[in-house]
């Protein structure tokens, strides 16, 4: 994971990770945690932002299958994709978290002719609901090969990864909860309390929650 140090510094630094154990925040799946990391932010900041897409190209670079198009999920992950596209000149879609309720009743977003392989782009992975379902529709809808996912970050939650894996598809987050946790302690941001508070979250966050 190169580019995974840099890029946790870059998300403590622009103020994209909050830490509060208590109260804990609530993601919209419903899971407490003690961590929320906003990715959007690091739009905002052009030399943050031309690292992170550097990154995600240089990792969708080296997949096994070079792709025909890259896919963003709605809504967070538009804007990586479509400056991912535009780098490696490559066709883009975006996938919608349900379908339209007019027109056509499409999840897809863009020109996607069948049978092409997409890399889709995640602006963050946790229990992996989002990439999973954005995937589905892909290979449903748009009849399209898709075997990885490619995310800025990752929350490392076991059930993430066992969803992956059940719906055959590889995840290649560019940094980690464990990662920026070391960055964390390293600049003085968390305490070895708290990191060791945060880090059993990740290992099981229903037994946390309780």
């Amino acid at each position: 994971m190169p580019h995974g140090k840099r890029i946790a510094e870059l998300l403590i630094n622009v103020g994209a990770v909050r830490i509060s154990i208590n109260p804990p925040f609530t993601w919209t799946s419903g899971i407490k945690s003690p961590i929320y990391c906003d990715n959007r932010l690091l739009y905002s900041h052009p030399d943050a932002r031309k690292f992170v897409v550097d990154a995600l190209v240089s990792r969708v670079s080296a997949l096994h299958i070079p792709p025909d198009v890259i896919a963003g999920t709605a809504t967070a992950a538009i804007g990586w994709a479509a400056l991912v596209a535009d780098r490696m000149h490559l066709p883009f879609v975006y996938v919608r978290s349900k379908a339209k309720e007019h027109g056509m009743g499409k999840r897809i977003e863009g020109d996607l002719p069948h049978g092409k392989h997409v890399v889709l782009i995640e602006d963050l992975l946790s229990t992996a609901g989002s990439a999973v379902s954005s995937v589905q529709a892909l290979r449903e809808e748009g009849q399209a090969v898709v075997t990885d996912v490619v995310a800025i970050f990752s929350y490392e939650l076991y059930s993430g990864i066992e969803a992956a894996q059940e719906n055959r598809l590889k995840l290649h987050p560019l940094a980690s909860l464990g990662t920026l946790l070391d960055v964390a302690l390293e600049q003085g941001r968390l305490g070895p309390e708290e990191i060791i508070k945060v880090g059993s979250f990740a290992k099981d966050p229903k037994a946390w929650s309780i």
